[in-house]
Parts: C-alpha cells; structure tokens; sequence
C-alpha cells in the first residue's frame, strides 16, 4: 500500500497567557500523535469533545501549527514548507468543515463559493468545472446563483463537500461533517462521500464522536483521549483493548434490541487539560487501573491482539 500522511510525534500546546492569579498556563491539545495512512483508507478519529480531534485536523494541514513534531503528505513534510509552498501543496488536501452554516461565506453565490479554491491559487476556473461540481455533489446546477441562506443544511454541506473536491485533491479531511444536520440527511452525505471516494479515489481522515457511525465508514478507527492515542483499531470488528474504547463501543446505540447491550456509565471526572495527571490520563476513570498507572504513562505498543493500544492493563492480557 501507498502511504499518504505520516504523523510524527504531533504535539500542539496552547498558552493562556491569564490564568489563576494572573500566571500564565499551557495545555496540551494534542500529544505526541504518530499515525500513518495509506492511499484509499478511511480512518476514523473518535473521541469525547475536547480530546484533540479538531486540532489533529487543522494541524495535519497546518491551518494551526504544531508545537513539535512533523506531518509528511506525499512524502514531502509539510512542517517545513514556506507560506508559497504550502499553499501549493494544498491543492492534494482538502478540509470539509462541521457546521455547514459558517463554513460558507453568506456573501458569496454557491458559484463564487465552488470558484474561491481556484482563486486561492492564483488559477483560473476551467469552463464547465462549477456545473460539473454540482453535479457530483447531486445538486442541480440552477443552485449556481442561490445564496448559502436559501439552501438547507445538507445542501449546504454539499456545497462545502463539492467545494472541497474542486482541486481533485487525494485526501480530505472530514471534521465531524454529519454532526449538524438530520438522521436522514446524514445518510445521504455519507453516501455521497462513498461514491466520491469510488470515483476520485480518496483517502478520508474522519473525525466524530458518533462511533457507530465511524465504524460503518472507516476501515480503521483511531481513538483520542485528552490529546493523546490510546488505541488504534485496525478493523471496526475487532475487539478493543483500552478499557476507554470499550466504554465507547459498549455506548454505541445498536437498532436491533438483541444486540444492544447496558449502557456503562465512565465513574470520576475527565482531568483538566491544564493539570493533567503524572501517569495515564484516564487512570481516574479506569476500572482496570493499577498503581503502576498513578505514576507511569503508557505508550502505545501492540497489546494482546496485536494492535496499537496505550495500557498497562489491556483488555484480554
């Protein structure tokens, strides 16, 4: 398989310059994150809010720059390109925002909205293109002159997907892009990603709380914990290994009543981001914490089912 994004040890920590007492504070959004993704993958980030997800995102495009660490798209580092050269390299990578109502400019016609990619690039829009954008994104091409407050949600977010694609980029970054709109419509723009990716060939970085629906379109789920990973899943059925993965599956709303199993309640408090603890994040949550965990943070390294996992006390060793 062709690899087409490589995370290195990502960190990113935020300073708030007036803390308590008017001492400055730092937290860390993201910490020490490696991944690697190849051409035609599908990989799920999920995590409560607040665990990094939408940092990750905007730092593997360097719309937010890391702290440390380096993110390689196509084998070039992306970390050390200049203003110029990244906005080129930009054209192979693409983001699709969640609230479709502020992700368009209201000023702008759908049109000049599908045009603005080209005209970052100091390019010309090649004739046909806007009609033919629509019509991937199962619009009609009259919408070409509407306004963003005449569409509906999922139109909306059809323009941002057909937005997003209009480069022909080979990956795009989905940030939680069904979370805003209805049930029904969240069908149909997880179809329409479907069909795109079949057509164009792309690789999708899929970040969501909603781990049912993660594991129906990824192929691969990594999951974040205050910043961190502490579990890659190499397929949606295999078993998790951290106890936190399994408290999210075993919360996954399942339709038919004989698969549906009690929820589990996660007892103490998630920690501050400010203040995190000495050892392993979750240690305050953890039923299977030992004192090891008080005072040690664990890594990720392949667990007893051999896939990625950050725990001392995995789940089946």
């Amino acid at each position: 398989m062709t690899e087409i994004l490589r995370l290195e040890n990502l960190t990113r920590v935020f300073n708030q310059p007036n803390g308590a007492f008017g001492k400055p504070r730092q937290m860390t959004a993201v910490r020490d994150v490696s991944l690697s993704v190849n051409k035609g993958d599908v990989v799920g980030i999920v995590g409560e809010s607040g665990c990094g997800k939408s940092t990750l995102a905007r730092l593997i495009l360097r719309l937010v720059e890391p702290t440390s660490g380096r993110v390689f798209h196509d084998g070039t580092d992306i970390t050390q390109l200049s203003h110029r050269a990244l906005q080129a390299a930009r054209k192979n990578m693409s983001m699709v925002f969640q609230d479709p109502y502020s992700s368009l400019d209201p000023r702008y016609t759908v049109a000049d909205c599908l045009a603005e990619p080209y005209v970052v690039q100091g390019a010309k829009v090649p004739e046909g293109r806007i009609d033919t954008l629509l019509s991937q994104v199962g619009l009609s091409r009259a919408m070409a002159q509407s306004y963003p407050h005449q569409l509906s949600g999922g139109q909306r977010q059809r323009v941002g997907i057909a937005r997003s694609i209009a480069l022909s980029p080979n990956l795009l970054i989905l940030d939680e892009p069904t979370a805003s709109l209805d049930v029904s419509i969240q069908a149909q723009i997880v179809s329409l990603l479907k069909d795109l990716q079949d057509a164009m060939g792309l690789t999708y970085i899929f970040i969501s709380h909603d781990l049912g629906l993660v594991r129906y379109f990824c192929n691969r789920i990594v999951v974040m914990y205050l910043g961190a990973v502490v579990e890659e899943i190499p397929h949606p059925d295999c078993p998790p290994q951290h106890p936190y993965t399994a408290t999210l599956m075993a919360s996954t709303f399942a339709p038919d009543p004989k698969l549906r199993k009690e929820l589990v309640a996660l007892e103490g408090e998630i920690p501050s981001p400010f203040n995190l603890p000495r050892g392993c994040a979750f240690v305050g949550r953890c039923p299977r914490a030992s004192e090891r965990c008080k005072f040690e943070q664990p890594v990720l390294a392949l667990g007893p089912s051999g896939q990625p996992v950050a725990c001392f006390n995995p789940i089946g060793a």
